[in-house]
């Protein structure tokens, strides 16, 4: 859970309190190459591809995707963050955060687009994804990749490439943080 989430979910500035690791930061490591040569394998190389992190959790995960990229091709594909605050059907409820800003590359029109999060859950933030993305250009293909898969879909979002699946309930909280995966739950 991005520390935006965390600070301004309720209990409004609850802990996280970690029960089990997950996923050690080798473990990340191993998963963010696997799903580089997926992208690689499925797209038939790099062209065209631009890989776009969502603020705030994602970001930090597409970063370390587009270097593995970039490792086993020898070039490396634009990366952009995208916040999809103002475009979730819960925007009432979650508050806006400034600091979250999109910087997408110039063009995305008729480009490959791989939306990177850190955790998917209900799929509402990667549809308001595809609804931002679409507002900057009309990109030729759009997929997924995620770190976590949590299930609990509310609306028919599939990831295309998943660094772990994690079934869980729905009061568990997923923590992705650069030395791992943490499974746990925010305590006031």
């Amino acid at each position: 859970m991005a520390e935006r989430e965390r600070s301004q979910t309720p209990p409004f500035g609850g802990v996280f309190v970690a029960h089990a690791r997950i996923m050690t930061a080798d473990d990340m490591g191993r998963a963010i190459l696997r799903m580089a040569h997926e992208i690689i394998e499925r797209n038939h190389g790099l062209d065209g591809l631009v890989v776009v992190g969502l603020q705030t959790g994602g970001v930090p995960v597409a970063e370390r995707l587009v270097e593995a990229l970039e490792d086993i091709e020898g070039t490396r594909p634009p990366l952009g963050c995208l916040d999809v605050a103002l475009y979730r059907d819960d925007i009432g409820i979650r508050p806006v955060v400034p600091e979250a800003a999109t910087e997408l590359p110039a063009d995305i029109d008729n480009s490959l687009v791989v939306l990177v999060d850190d955790v998917l859950f209900t799929g509402r933030t990667i549809r308001a994804a595809m609804d931002a993305v679409c507002d900057y250009g009309r990109p030729r293909s759009v997929q997924l990749a995620v770190m976590i898969d949590r299930g609990h879909r509310e609306l028919p979002i599939r990831p295309d490439y998943v660094g772990k699946n994690l079934p869980t309930r729905r009061d568990e909280v997923v923590d992705v943080h650069p030395l791992g995966v943490d499974l746990g739950s925010v305590e006031k």
